[in-house]
């Protein structure tokens, strides 16, 4: 039997790219979203990157996740749904509905439309963000029972966006008997499939270029793009994954913990890698002043943990470490310049 027909969201984003590659490798048809036309040859080239030989076979049609437009048409003929596509913003936007109502209209349009399309099962890109903000020091690590608490301190925009989208996905499921899987991931790396890259891998860039000459004493759960497409795929395919959230994290790592990870590893091309750090309280002044840096205050302090033994359990999920997916980060970046130069 022919397997399934699967539509992917945001063909051209970091993580979607890598679900299409997943998708491929498992022997299933793939249409995926792109916004504008441009983007049907980007998809085709990361496909292409990431060593595919069927990038061809992959069906690109033009939806927005702004707009209702075209995507009764994407969603038609499809059995699954992987929802991919979210903003991820590189500094603070100029006001939080900015990046809540694209993520949580677009993600209810998504829905809609599998809904009138019949779809099996909706497997939707949350984020930890959506589970470890506004609460107190945790003794234990988080996991999928815990909800963000949009009325507690240090709640960012990113955060209020993927929680309010994710509750909204969740009641429009129970509302309309839509299955539904969500995965949350921690800050994604891995092999990068263009130069057009994501905000968390970017940071690997930046050290790699000298681009700070100081780092922040700075915790984040880290996992492979790779690692999260599978489990995409697993909470598509499992029945026991149905109505379920799933963490997909693997494990903690300071900034100062990656420079070292990176020059351990890479050698002369992590010379300007930087190893000194900066205090905490230095770092809140700096981001009065700089955007970008406010990204990083709330990774100071004490570190949030998560826990992805859930995945692992019920879906046979097994992750590549975080020192795997720095090395795999920075190597392809490396590639890609030289290729560039």
């Amino acid at each position: 039997m022919t397997n399934p027909r699967v539509l992917v969201t945001g063909g051209s984003g970091f993580l979607a790219a890598h679900c299409i590659l997943r998708l491929l490798e498992g022997g299933f048809p793939v249409r995926t979203t792109v916004r504008s036309e441009r983007g049907a040859d980007r998809v085709r080239s990361m496909v292409a990157a990431g060593g595919s030989t069927a990038a061809a076979d992959v069906e690109v049609v033009q939806a927005d996740l702004t707009a209702d437009d075209g995507w009764d048409a994407a969603v038609a003929g499809c059995d699954h749904v992987l929802h991919v596509a979210s903003p991820f913003p590189a500094a603070p936007p100029a006001h939080e509905d900015d990046l809540i109502v694209p993520a949580r209209d677009g993600a209810l349009r998504v829905l809609r439309a599998a809904r009138r399309g019949d779809v099996e099962r909706v497997v939707l890109t949350s984020s930890l963000a959506a589970i470890d903000y506004g609460h107190p020091p945790m003794t234990t690590p988080y996991d999928e029972r815990t909800w963000t608490d949009l009325t507690g301190p240090g709640v960012t925009a990113y955060a209020k966006s993927k929680t309010l989208a994710e509750r909204a996905a969740w009641d429009f499921s129970e509302r309309e008997g839509l299955e539904l899987t969500v995965v949350n991931p921690t800050g994604i790396l891995g092999p990068v499939l263009s130069s057009d890259y994501g905000t968390s891998v970017g940071a690997i860039a930046l050290l790699l270029e000298g681009g700070t000459p100081v780092l922040p004493r700075a915790t984040v759960g880290i996992v492979d793009a790779r690692d999260v497409a599978d489990l995409h795929v697993r909470a598509m395919t499992h029945p026991a994954a149905a109505g379920e959230r799933f963490v997909a994290t693997a494990g903690l790592m300071t900034l100062p913990d990656m420079a070292r990870t990176l020059r351990d590893g890479l050698g002369d091309a992590a010379r300007k890698v930087p190893t000194r750090t900066i205090p905490d309280w230095v770092v809140r002044i700096v981001a009065l002043f700089d955007v970008k840096l406010r990204l990083s205050l709330s990774m100071l302090g004490t570190p949030r943990d998560a826990t992805s033994a859930k995945a692992q359990r019920v879906l046979g999920w097994a992750p590549r470490s975080p020192e795997e997916a720095v090395l795999a980060t920075a190597r392809s970046i490396l590639a890609l310049t030289a290729r560039g130069s």
